[in-house]
């Protein structure tokens, strides 16, 4: 059933702690659920999506890490979203029928059925799956650049829950704003809209983004709590400044580094909280020596 607590504000896209050979590490969850309560004033999370390696791991490392985070969670976290999505259809549905998820939030890859209309198809799949858990909110988690599914939510979204009754909303994780904003002004009364591009957050507010989904928001709520904040009183300066300074960290991290993926997200987050997240499941390489030092040392000055 849904919560009687509407979905807004921040949730942290979460790392998968992992051991120094791989294997996943739910052993740290309760003490990440109170970082990030406590730390970061960050109540809601996204578990398995991309920042969490999802698609690196099995359908029963997805299973402990999804119930995991529910329980240890409990009376804690206001929401729990657990990505289902995956390649197969099958593995998907096999995730949905664990009946464990209080949101599901699925995004697929749809190479192999450009010869159909999109749309269509990407109904249809979800259809699949939200039907293995009538009774369970969903959400379309939409991030064309990982997915290569480049379609308009805006016409995803016309009709929609006459196709699935629980449909609650949306992941938005691409840049066109435009999209974004007209998928606000129909349907902002009806569904959840979160912004999933951490470093536009303050453009997707003021185009009436509802929440926000995100991996720096794991060591940088604090802050963009101040953001929202900010915002709703209408104190753009401020606002503003908050909005730069985890850009510029990014772009110094990135710099660092020629990129700053999960491997070196982990790194960040390990240094931030005192968690030790681990390395990155391969195909992902570990984060350099270098990139560490350099990291933390900047991580220290500010």
């Amino acid at each position: 059933m849904a919560s009687p607590k509407k979905l807004q504000g921040l949730v942290a896209a979460t790392i998968t702690p992992m051991t120094s050979d791989g294997k996943i590490n739910c052993s740290v969850i309760e003490q990440y659920v109170d970082y990030l309560v406590i730390n970061q004033g960050v109540k809601n999370v996204f578990v398995n999506g991309t920042t969490g390696e999802g698609l690196s791991l099995s359908t029963e490392e997805r299973k402990q890490l999804a119930e995991a985070w529910v329980t240890k969670g409990k009376d804690k976290l206001d929401h729990v979203i657990i990505h289902v999505g995956a390649l197969s259809l099958p593995e998907t549905k096999e995730l949905v029928r664990e009946r464990i998820f209080p949101f599901l939030c699925l995004s697929i890859k749809y190479d192999c059925l450009l010869s159909l209309p999109l749309s269509d198809a990407l109904v249809a799949f979800l259809q699949e799956v939200a039907s293995e858990a009538p009774d369970t909110p969903f959400y379309y988690y939409h991030i064309p650049p990982l997915t290569g599914v480049k379609i308009r939510v805006e016409e995803l979204l016309d009709g929609i829950t006459e196709q699935i009754p629980t449909f609650q909303g949306v992941k938005f994780s691409d840049t066109d704003l435009l999209d974004f904003a007209q998928c606000v002004n129909k349907y902002q009364e009806k569904f959840v809209l979160l912004y999933g591009v951490d470093e536009q957050l303050l453009s997707a507010l003021v185009v009436g983004a509802s929440g926000a989904v995100g991996s720096t928001y794991n060591y940088l709520g604090k802050q963009y709590n101040v953001m929202l904040e900010a915002f709703a009183k209408q104190d753009l300066e401020l606002a503003q400044q908050c909005q730069v300074h985890p850009l510029h960290l990014l772009i110094i991290f990135s710099f660092v580094c020629l990129g700053f993926g999960v491997a070196q997200i982990k790194e960040v987050m390990t240094f931030a909280s005192g968690i030790v997240m681990g390395p990155p499941r391969l195909p992902l390489l570990r984060a350099s020596q270098d990139f560490i030092e350099k990291a933390n040392a900047k991580l220290k000055s500010v």
